[in-house]
């Protein structure tokens, strides 16, 4: 075999193994030479070496591959599936070669896979302190160069380990066997000086395997204590870098404040004038330091003097009273009082339950099911209740107010820009209540209603009508006794692709102040469901926000990164920036949407960091302390057993008495399976599915019957003009019962908007116009 540019033993992780060898085709063709590849744990093959460019002929992962010899120059490769190699080296030696480079190159793939299923280090990654006179990237990159160096070897250390005992271990059997053949003469003696060698060579060998194995023991043994040892390390380096710099600053004003004192009174007025020299006098301590965020995506971030704050906390420190204000006034409400008639007394909350039934452990074939789903639109598959939770879509729109503190918190600032902060994180928040909920809410029925009166306990409402079935469209409304009004229709859309789902949420969403008069718009980013067929589900969520104040002109833009495996940031992950009409940007936003979000100030932005993807300066914003605008609560005791739902989940589909005949906690599929009674409840959901159906099969035969007759009537007259695309255009028979439709003054999209009446029917237990669709 003809093997150029290929070493003769295998090279480290990283490098490649090149040759030819001769591989089967056919029966009638036979071998035929290709130039095969192996490269980071994958092994490729072309017909020549000048296809390597452009033409790959087949590629087959060695992570999940299995490598089995067939004779003394053939060996297979196969994943189980439908790659399959047969392979021919040209003689024995090569052949082996080839055996060892694939089981060096197989069990570091499998460490590969194996690290990135990993959930994560009892220690956080490190970096030793910096060399002075040296960059902390370029020192870094060459740390972690060495370790990863190091890390190979010793992995290959390992691996030879092995290989050694499994050969070794190979070749004293077949000597056994030759000895056991009981040859006499000259063959006997030769054979018997050969097992005594292999004898020798075993012993070193396992000298030598058993000094590797104690090396691999201390180093794992050793390798956290030294990363945490080096950690702490770093950790006191930073804390005394930031006390220097303190003392320098407050040494630096020292001198300024002493200057001022011998200067006259009016030059000492000017220097703390207002607000506008308040910030601009500190322009010279803004400039002296600041250290660069690696790998921000769309600009970089920067610390201001932290002693600014302080300096000027006549300037910026509102926003950070305001919170603490905020958050000492809305924890302290125990009891309640009827907002409508506050003379009354206090009057004592309800008690929300705290759990619900376990979800039970029913076995279900996947694929059966999703096999015959793949293209279609989620909403048109009869699903059992196996892969719902048992609370329906209009109860997972109402949990957007999982987080009405924030427009709370909004609806007492005084800037308008100060408030677009909270309504951005308050943007952010409605999906922290997704990342282990991977069951689908139940659809709801046509007409179907869902309440949630939380008046006494936060001071709002909100109540969701599904005011269409094909598309599946719900309006939701709510209002609150602290200023603002929320409301949205969103119809979903969905496909099922095979490996993942993939949802669209689509409409806008609307927040109101009453002060100020503040209108913000945003619409909802895709929801990606992954390994639907094959592994643990997950939820991803990508895609980009623009909330708009249509009053102000004030604008926010948020970014959702997607997961990819190749990237170093932080999971999860989102950056905004806010704005205001002009441009100039107020507020940086940074956090990820499953546990929190910050904001920090901008103290000022300036053209000059690293280059982008496409070659354009990112925007360097100088910043003051980041400080927390939102936290995710965390889950209940025994979540894991609920489905992962939230204390507000919990009770959302809690039993309540006055509720319209309407409301999804009537649902009696939905409230079996809450109870565990998973077969009654997929009986009683076809029920109910099939008494739709025949509703709107009713409802079209209605509509036809009325089409024919105004038909019919028309045609009398010979002058009438008919459009004819009027003729066959579907009549929209059903009209919501809260809700009317009209089109949004804002973006002129027909909507559904609330009309009112819900709430006085409630308070009068009057509830004629509500139809039975359970």
């Amino acid at each position: 075999m003809s093997e150029p540019k290929t070493p003769t033993t295998p090279t480290p992780a990283g490098d490649t193994y090149k040759g030819w060898v001769f591989k089967w085709t056919n029966y009638i063709k036979g071998y035929q030479r290709r130039w095969f590849v192996l490269s980071n744990g994958l092994l490729s093959y072309y017909r020549t070496q000048a296809e390597m460019g452009h033409t790959c002929r087949g590629t087959i992962n060695l992570a999940t591959a299995t490598i089995t010899v067939d004779d003394a120059c053939n060996f297979v490769i196969s994943n189980g599936g439908a790659q399959t190699y047969h392979l021919k080296a040209s003689c024995e030696v090569e052949r082996q070669r080839w055996i060892t480079a694939l089981e060096l190159a197989k069990a570091k793939a499998a460490r590969m896979q194996a690290e990135s299923d990993d959930s994560g280090d009892d220690f956080p990654p490190s970096s030793p302190p910096v060399p002075p006179g040296q960059s902390g990237s370029s020192y870094n990159s060459e740390v972690q160069s060495a370790l990863r160096t190091l890390g190979c070897k010793v992995e290959d250390l390992s691996t030879c380990n092995d290989l050694i005992s499994k050969h070794g271990s190979a070749l004293q059997r077949s000597l056994s066997e030759l000895d056991s053949l009981r040859l006499t003469g000259e063959a006997g003696d030769k054979i018997r000086q050969v097992t005594e060698r292999a004898t020798l060579f075993r012993i070193t060998s396992n000298a030598m395997i058993n000094a590797c194995r104690d090396f691999l023991a201390l180093a794992q043994a050793h390798s956290k204590r030294w990363q945490k040892a080096l950690q702490a390390e770093r950790e006191q380096r930073v804390r005394l870098e930031e006390t220097l710099e303190q003392l320098a600053k407050q040494h630096n004003n020292l001198e300024r404040a002493f200057r001022g004192a011998s200067t006259n009174a009016s030059a000492d007025s000017k220097s703390s004038a207002g607000p506008g020299k308040g910030e601009g006098s500190d322009d010279d301590d803004d400039h002296e330091f600041f250290d660069a965020m690696e790998e921000a995506p769309e600009f970089i971030t920067v610390p201001a003097d932290p002693q600014f704050h302080k300096r000027s906390s006549s300037n910026v420190s509102g926003f950070n009273s305001e919170m603490c204000a905020d958050d000492q006034s809305l924890n302290e409400e125990p009891l309640a009082m009827n907002q409508e008639s506050p003379s009354q007394e206090l009057v004592p909350l309800k008690k929300r339950r705290t759990r619900i039934s376990d979800k039970p452990n029913y076995s279900l074939n996947l694929w059966s099911i999703m096999k015959n789903c793949i293209g279609k639109e989620l909403s048109k598959i009869p699903m059992p209740v196996n892969f719902n939770e048992p609370i329906s879509m209009l109860q997972r729109l109402s949990e957007d107010l999982e987080y009405h503190e924030l427009l709370d918190k909004a609806a007492k600032c005084q800037s308008s820009l100060e408030q677009m902060c909270y309504v951005a994180a308050f943007s952010v928040s409605s999906y922290s209540t997704t990342v282990h909920r991977t069951g689908k809410p139940f659809n709801p029925l046509l007409g179907e209603t869902y309440e949630l009166d939380r008046r006494r306990e936060s001071g709002y409402r909100s109540l969701c009508e599904q005011v269409s079935h094909h598309p599946p469209a719900a309006a939701h409304h709510a209002i609150s006794d602290r200023g603002w009004t929320l409301r949205q229709e969103i119809t979903v859309a969905s496909k099922f692709r095979g490996k993942y789902l993939s949802i669209m949420p689509l409409g806008t969403i609307h927040a109101i102040f009453e002060r100020g008069d503040n209108h913000y718009t945003w619409k909802k980013v895709n929801t990606t469901v992954h390994n639907i067929i094959v592994g643990k589900l997950w939820i991803d969520q990508s895609g980009e926000i623009d909330v708009v104040n249509h009053t102000t002109g004030d604008r926010c833009h948020l970014k959702f990164a997607p997961y990819s495996y190749f990237s170093r940031d932080v999971a999860r992950k989102v950056t905004g920036v806010v704005m205001d009409k002009d441009g100039k940007a107020h507020y940086v936003l940074s956090g990820t949407w499953d546990e929190k979000m910050e904001f920090s100030r901008v103290m000022q932005s300036s053209r000059g960091g690293e280059n982008g993807a496409e070659g354009k300066q990112k925007t360097v914003y100088q910043t003051l302390k980041a400080r927390e605008v939102w936290k995710r609560n965390p889950l209940p005791e025994g979540a894991e057993t609920m489905y992962y739902f939230t204390d507000l989940a919990l009770t959302l589909n809690e039993p309540e008495e006055g509720v319209a005949p309407t409301d999804s906690r009537r649902r009696p599929d939905q409230r079996l399976m809450e109870d565990g009674r998973w077969d009654e409840a997929n009986a009683e959901k076809q029920r109910i599915e099939e008494k739709q159906r025949n509703v709107r099969r009713e409802r079209e035969r209605e509509a036809a019957s009325q089409r024919t007759s105004s038909q019919s009537e028309e045609a009398g007259d010979e002058d009438a003009l008919i459009d004819p695309s009027l003729k066959s255009a579907p009549h929209e028979t059903h009209l919501a019962l809260w809700f009317e439709r009209c089109e949004d003054p804002i973006n002129g999209e027909p909507v559904h908007i609330y009309k009112g009446g819900y709430w006085e029917a409630k308070e009068s237990g009057s509830w004629e116009g509500c139809v039975d669709i359970y």
